[in-house]
């Protein structure tokens, strides 16, 4: 699971990341017909109405280039969800820019507003992308830790993962541009919360820093008592907080990648500014097709995060019978375990093993660190497919591992 081969001309800039570990490893599970539970994408469709409004599109002549900032039905339609659900103003015109998912969102953003040399803040373990888009923009990445909840092998808690404030304090610096925030949080499925972005506010005020707010995951939370908290709406933070999203998690269609950026005029013009010369416009029909999921959001997000949960309760403590220790999420499609009580290796060689041996594919987690050994102990499994895949994960789980 090393780095790709023949990458002699390779830029340096991009030299560290080789061949991402999401693309390795569904190779590796497809190889040997492993139970894909590493990357994030469903294995079923969302509802067919979103479908078929696709379908209309196509056959209504939806077909060529979109408006560079989207198709103003779509940008109203998001202008609108944004108010609803924190109650601040957004101008569909000057406010939405579409984007070809919260993949390319994130790097659009990061390039329209910050310089080579630049500094930008994020949470370790990170989403890979948000520290390579960092990266290519010349930028230089500053990590700041979340710490798991102390826990004994085989132990499962939900207990959230931390962070030191001390250690948030001392990554701003004069030459911090900016912080990536995702909540609810990839890998780890934590939902930070009003006090901990209340602190990121203070600092972002008093060091002038621009909050870029990766919030994809924000209907898929499974506890009442955490809810999502969008940062643009503490005091001061409107004006200098970019909120990414996109229909891909909450509506399981991750492969049409439709995503969005929400800000203030002045900051929207840098995202666009990038945008217009990375993709410029994205698949029109699917636009519309995204729109007519939003306007029926509810019938979408209910009975999948009723779904998700059911999967999360499921897994969670079939990985700790085996003896990991397992780390329950509030939110998202991720179960994040430690491994060092099994005796099975690192990370990687369990993984490459469970694959290969077992017949189940997990995700390595020091690929999420700028560290990697502070994530070699650490193994990701998603639950974000069919129960049956789920069930027949846990079969092979149960059956490879069970003569531990």
């Amino acid at each position: 699971m090393g780095y790709t081969a023949g990458m002699s001309r390779l830029s340096e800039r991009l030299r560290p990341f080789g061949t991402n570990i999401f693309t390795r490893i569904t190779a590796l599970a497809n190889q040997h017909k492993a139970v894909n539970l590493s990357q994030g994408f469903p294995d079923f469709d969302g509802p067919e109405f979103i479908k078929d409004a696709a379908s209309e599109a196509m056959r209504v002549h939806h077909n060529q280039y979109a408006p560079m900032a989207g198709v103003p039905e779509l940008r109203r339609a998001i202008a609108e969800r944004f108010t609803r659900r924190t109650g601040l103003a957004c101008n569909a015109d000057t406010d939405v820019t579409v984007t070809c998912g919260c993949t390319e969102a994130i790097p659009a953003t990061v390039m329209g507003m910050c310089n080579p040399g630049d500094e930008v803040i994020l949470f370790e373990p990170f989403f890979d992308i948000h520290r390579s888009a960092i990266v290519l923009a010349g930028c230089v990445p500053v990590a700041v830790t979340l710490r798991p909840p102390a826990a004994a092998p085989g132990e499962q808690t939900d207990r959230p993962w931390t962070f030191d404030e001390a250690a948030l304090r001392a990554a701003f610096t004069g030459k911090t541009k900016a912080i990536v925030i995702n909540t609810p949080h990839n890998p780890t499925g934590k939902v930070f919360s009003r006090q901990e972005l209340g602190l990121i506010a203070e600092l972002c005020i008093k060091h002038d820093v621009v909050a870029i707010c990766d919030d994809v995951y924000e209907r898929l939370i499974f506890e009442d008592d955490m809810p999502h908290v969008a940062l643009a709406t503490l005091p001061g933070m409107a004006e200098r907080t970019v909120t990414l999203s996109s229909m891909g998690k909450a509506f399981s269609y991750t492969g049409w990648k439709i995503g969005w950026a929400v800000a203030p005029a002045e900051l929207t013009a840098c995202v666009r500014a990038a945008h217009q010369f990375l993709t410029f416009s994205v698949a029109t029909p699917l636009q519309y097709g995204t729109v007519a999921g939003l306007q029926r959001e509810e019938e979408a997000v209910g009975p999948l995060v009723a779904m998700l949960r059911a999967n999360r309760d499921l897994l969670a403590p079939v990985l700790r019978e085996l003896g990991m220790t397992v780390y329950f999420p509030p939110s998202g499609y991720f179960i994040m375990t430690d491994i060092s009580g099994m005796n099975r290796g690192d990370d990687v060689a369990f993984v490459q093993k469970l694959i290969e041996e077992v017949g189940v594919a997990a995700i390595p987690c020091s690929a999420f660190y700028t560290v990697p050994e502070r994530g070699r102990t650490q193994v990701r499994f998603a639950f974000c497919k069919k129960p049956e895949t789920v069930v027949a994960g846990i079969e092979r789980l149960r059956a490879g591992l069970g003569r531990r």
